[in-house]
């Protein structure tokens, strides 16, 4: 097993990681924009999540630069918490912060879908199998899943787009579909790094996911795609009822 960072690695990483920051506010930008909120109201709102992620973006950096998430070999791994602290603080955020819920209520499901696009940079783990830096039972579930959530993510989105009522259930399968990919994908990498845990590839660990810059995937962007498919279901449950009610109006229009 090759343990060294491939050249290619940091500028895929790092260079994909700011694509995704840019994709998300810009698509932000965009929802605002088309608000009917007071000047003042969108661009606080814009600025405050861009900051946001900014800020947790550099966190990610500087832990991962520092070692923070290699752990000698034999000690309990601490991966777990750049992966779940962000998660728990999203929702925290969301259930305090009324300027974020507001910004909830007007983003589009298919947004939502749409935007993990991203999910394709997951290949990434496919070619780092090939080239014998990660093993088997760890890089290609998560790098299969990963890729297959991504391209599926804007074909569901603009079905949602055309038709809510018809693509909920297929808008509710991707997510729940992209979700167990990263319970698998984490599962596995826990399962298979230098721990007390690890209960595979003994020969062959899964040192890399806790090394710069691969280390930004598991604390950057797996939180931030279960933020997402978790923002996507709870839409859906909430819009629930203003579907019911155009459903209603259209069987009665249709039945006169």
């Amino acid at each position: 097993m090759n343990y060294l960072v491939p050249n290619y690695l940091t500028p895929y990483i790092v260079t994909g990681m700011i694509i995704v920051i840019t994709a998300l506010v810009v698509g932000l930008r965009g929802v605002l924009r088309r608000a009917n909120w007071p000047e003042a109201d969108r661009v606080k709102a814009l600025w405050s999540v861009s900051a946001l992620l900014a800020g947790w973006f550099v966190i990610a950096v500087i832990t991962s630069i520092d070692g923070f998430y290699r752990p000698p070999s034999g000690r309990p791994p601490t991966i777990q918490y750049g992966l779940f602290t962000p998660i728990v603080v999203g929702l925290l955020l969301f259930q305090s912060w009324p300027l974020l819920r507001r910004m909830f209520a007007i983003i589009p499901n298919s947004w939502l879908v749409g935007v993990q696009l991203y999910r394709v940079l997951g290949v990434i783990f496919l070619v780092l199998y090939a080239g014998g830096h990660l093993p088997g039972p760890f890089a290609l579930p998560a790098g299969i899943g990963d890729t297959l959530v991504g391209i599926m993510a804007p074909f569901v989105a603009a079905g949602f787009a055309r038709s809510a009522q018809s693509s909920v259930r297929q808008v509710r399968l991707w997510n729940l579909l992209g979700i167990s990919d990263l319970v698998i994908a984490v599962t596995m990498g826990f399962l298979t790094s230098p721990s007390p845990f690890q209960m595979a590839s003994f020969d062959h660990p899964t040192v890399l996911i806790g090394m710069f810059p691969l280390s930004l995937i598991p604390v950057f962007a797996v939180p931030l795609s279960i933020l997402l498919h978790i923002a996507s279901l709870q839409k859906l449950r909430r819009d629930q009822p203003a579907r019911n009610r155009e459903l209603r109006t259209a069987e009665v229009r249709s039945a006169r």
